[in-house]
């Protein structure tokens, strides 16, 4: 076990931190919700096919929904209940999208549906390892949502050699991965085998910020006998959480742009899915639920609880004491790349992991003035960007330029937006240039597709009028060659005709 103390990458920021509103009480385990919502369709826009009908009573863990393929994580009713409905509904995605969604009343009985725990798991092979995560509909806890099962399989498909465990969690307020390890570091622990034999890679370090020393120390006392696990002190800088900075905080390794970790041998996963698939794999549990911090000077009472997935906001906050009337906004995440959440009936999902109720005075900013070319921004980008040259290029939408000097680079970390003296949104900059991006590459892909499409069609005619014509040349060609007595005998044979 090892620390590191260094500044491990250029950029960065050290924003108020919040953390103590929310890690002075253990995990809350009481909470269960009176109806949830489970989204047919996911952040992706893949659909999902329900298995149940309304009016079915179904069991906590009990299978409801299934997709097309193993990229497609299925879904797995949260509570024992009754579906009281199957219609369109509010979804966490931040577009304000409604989308299909299964309609659960919950009763009190917290009981799993039967399932055989699992004997000697660790003698489990690669193959069933990967087979339990993937039926347990389990994807990264971190926010991104990847379907765990398939970055294993990718994972061990490119001979990765390092599992990289995120125990960063430096966005603001939120504290939920810090307690999972204090209080389930055990869980963690065996996860990390577990993913550590499934993706086929030979060593894992677990990288804590050294601002969570309980957390290491659970964690480095649980793996103390284990030299395939390294705990490791990371610096508590922002984004520390960024998948690239923290293997470059680790490792020393540099992710080439555009590429994935495991091209350079490295798989990363967060602290929280290693439990998750703790739980998969041992007990056969479904991923029905997960910690979240709710926090911010808006809540009565912050902390963190589990939740049942599809849990609608407004009950959470409720259990919580309620916000109060100073609370100006609500956000799902952190404060520096969480969505604002736009209605309280919004149900939480896989990716949520925290709500945030903030007050005018954590969300006032000041007044926005020209910018006046300091370099702050520059020095706070972790990724080497220049983001004051970035938006001169966004404000008069000239893409190409902006894409030139690397927009589509930006992690929307928002530590520019945080240093920035004269208050401007660069991130909402940044990101309606990616988008307008995005945009006209779709376009001009569609545009190659139907000429594709065109040229394909013009070729084909081209060819069977080409045919056409060689069958008339050849016919006229056959009528040359017949004698006077084959004429002749065509010629009654078409006037008898």
């Amino acid at each position: 076990m090892h620390s590191l103390l260094t500044a491990p990458f250029r950029g960065g920021i050290h924003p108020k931190s919040y953390k103590s509103l929310s890690n002075q009480t253990q995990i809350d385990r009481r909470f269960w919700p009176k109806m949830v919502y489970l989204s047919l369709q996911l952040r992706n826009g893949a659909l999902l096919t329900p298995t149940v009908e309304i009016g079915e009573r179904v069991q906590r863990g009990q299978l409801i929904a299934i997709g097309k393929s193993g990229m497609v994580p299925p879904i797995h009713s949260s509570v024992n209940g009754m579906v009281v409905d199957i219609s369109k509904h509010l979804s966490a995605h931040p577009s304000k999208a409604e989308s299909d969604t299964i309609v659960i009343r919950a009763n009190q009985d917290r009981r799993w549906i039967s399932s055989v725990p699992t004997g000697n798991f660790y003698q489990l092979s690669a193959q069933e390892i990967t087979h339990k995560i993937e039926q347990a509909g389990i994807v990264g806890l971190g926010g991104a949502g990847f379907p765990t099962a398939s970055k294993l399989k990718f994972a061990r498909q490119a001979s990765v050699h390092t599992l990289v465990i995120n125990g960063g969690e430096c966005e603001p307020y939120l504290t939920c991965d810090d307690m999972t390890m204090r209080e389930a570091g055990n869980e963690v622990i065996a996860g990390i085998r577990l993913m550590l034999k499934a993706c086929g890679a030979n060593k894992a370090i677990v990288g804590v910020e050294d601002n969570k020393q309980q957390a290491f120390e659970t964690l480095e006392s649980l793996a103390s006998d284990d030299d395939n696990i390294d705990i490791t002190h990371v610096p508590s800088i922002y984004p520390m959480g960024s998948e690239r900075h923290l293997i470059k905080a680790v490792l020393g390794v540099t992710v080439p742009l555009g590429k994935l970790s495991t091209s350079v041998g490295i798989l990363v996963n967060n602290i929280a899915t290693a439990q998750a698939v703790y739980n998969a794999v041992r007990f056969n549990r479904p991923l029905v639920s997960r910690v979240i911090t709710v926090s911010g000077k808006g809540i009565e009472k912050a902390g963190n609880l589990r939740v049942p997935v599809g849990t609608p906001v407004h009950e959470i906050l409720t259990h919580c004491g309620g916000v109060s009337d100073e609370t100006s906004r609500l956000i799902f995440g952190g404060p520096m790349m969480g969505q604002v959440i736009t209605s309280p009936k919004v149900p939480i999902d896989k990716c949520v992991g925290g709500i945030l109720a903030l007050t005018e005075a954590e969300t006032t900013e000041p007044k926005q003035q020209e910018c006046i070319r300091c370099g702050q921004c520059v020095r706070a980008c972790p990724m080497g960007l220049m983001p004051f040259q970035m938006a001169a290029y966004a404000r008069v939408s000239d893409l190409q330029r902006a894409e030139e000097i690397g927009v589509t680079a930006c992690l929307s970390c928002g530590a520019c937006s945080y240093v920035c003296p004269s208050s401007l949104p660069l991130v909402h900059y940044f990101q309606h240039v990616k988008g307008a991006i995005n945009s006209v590459k779709a376009k001009e892909k569609r545009s190659a597709q139907a000429k594709a499409l065109t040229d394909a069609r013009k070729l084909r005619l081209e060819k069977e009028a080409q045919a056409k014509r060689e069958a008339k040349a050849k016919k006229a060609a056959a009528r040359k060659k017949r004698t006077p007595r084959q004429a002749s005998k065509a010629a009654r044979e078409a006037a008898n005709d």
